[in-house]
């Protein structure tokens, strides 16, 4: 049905409804009818709510921007029409992600969209902008739908691997780091060359009765290209509990080849080593030092954690140098499960006084003392 019908007033359906339980007392025949009229309302009231883009890209309305582009790629990957070729409405609902994203992901449209749905958006004409997401995600291509065969037969340039440092706080949140990209690419030039040159066999006669059988190279005859740069901005993620060395493939966009397809672009993620954590695996450790007071009578002390938030500590027996606490839960998070979290190790470091005890208060010590084994 069309989407441009309009609606008498906030109290119809309310009257409606009272009307038919009135109706439906008396007349069986009138109330069918006023059913589908109201059936018919909240068809117009669906209509005209239009698309829900939180639901599309399965976030909730106070999602951040790394949660929407974070889903965004992985529904990307996996509802794209050439994984999903026995479903009729793959590529619709494609379009559906792209738009969604389109609009979530950018600021000032997500509050339009938030004050008055799609309509708004249209009547301030902010959506269909035309950006192409997926060129700064995933390179110039998805890699569905490839041909082996073909693969080893057209030519490919070569990969180019780079290195990205980053943070412990980025591996623990997740975050998206943006990453520019200038790449030699081939345009089309005046003239032609040589190209798709092989080795064949001929036969040269010699002269009578006489032949010789020998290689020669063989072109053919293309159109002229020239090398030139481009700049392009490439979105990584830094995915929550990702592993030094993991890699994130951008296709197409390597080393291009004349006669063939670009080699690919292989980002390797490398930590930058931090002040207060070591991870291991997904569990944390970290050193805290306290006091010769607080390591015989008691301590109370408070981490800060890679989000900012505070992990307490409380020790009401006597704590040894060295002496080592578990916090369940509080180390990394898992890569394949983000829900599962390594644990936080905190070994404790005993600071001495470093000035003179005076001799009354080194026989208090020893009195004291002496009565603990």
């Amino acid at each position: 049905m069309a989407c441009h019908h309009s609606i008498r007033g906030p109290y119809s359906v309310a009257i409606n409804l009272e009307i038919l339980v009135i109706i439906k007392m008396t007349s069986p025949i009138l109330s069918a009818l006023l059913t589908i009229q109201l059936i018919l309302i909240f068809m117009v009231i669906t209509c005209l709510a239009g698309r829900d883009f939180y639901k599309i890209l399965g976030v909730s309305k106070g999602a951040t921007e790394y949660e929407i582009k974070r889903s965004f790629r992985k529904l990307a990957i996996k509802m794209h029409p050439d994984k999903n070729i026995d479903d009729k409405d793959a590529t619709k609902n494609f379009q559906d992600l792209r738009e969604a994203f389109e609009v979530l992901s950018d600021p000032k449209k997500r509050k339009l969209y938030d004050e008055g749905g799609e309509e708004k958006l249209k009547k301030s004409g902010s959506q269909g902008s035309g950006m192409d997401p997926f060129e700064s995600f995933f390179g110039e291509f998805f890699g569905f739908g490839t041909n082996e065969n073909e693969s080893k037969e057209t030519p490919k340039g070569k990969d180019v691997l780079v290195d990205l440092w980053v943070t412990y706080e980025e591996l623990y949140v997740g975050q998206f780091v943006e990453l520019q990209r200038i790449k030699p690419v081939y345009q089309p030039a005046k003239g032609t060359r040589k190209c798709n040159c092989r080795q064949e066999m001929i036969t040269r006669q010699l002269g009578p009765g006489r032949f010789q059988m020998m290689q020669q190279t063989v072109c053919d005859e293309c159109p002229n290209l020239e090398l030139t740069t481009q700049e392009k901005l490439l979105e990584v993620e830094i995915e929550p509990g990702m592993k030094d060395g993991a890699e994130q493939i951008f296709y197409g966009e390597g080393e291009p080849h004349m006669d063939g397809d670009p080699g690919d672009l292989k980002v390797r993620i490398r930590t930058i080593p931090h002040s207060i954590f070591e991870r291991q695996g997904d569990d944390l450790y970290t050193n805290a030092t306290i006091s010769l007071a607080d390591a015989l009578t008691g301590v109370s002390i408070s981490i800060k954690h890679l989000d900012g938030h505070e992990v307490k500590v409380n020790r009401e027996k006597v704590t040894w140098p060295g002496a080592r606490v578990r916090k369940s839960g509080e180390g990394m998070p898992n890569y394949d499960n983000n829900h599962v979290r390594g644990a936080l190790y905190i070994t404790f470091d005993v600071e001495f006084p470093r000035s003179e005890i005076s001799p009354e208060d080194k026989g208090d010590l020893r009195r004291i003392l002496s009565n603990y084994k």
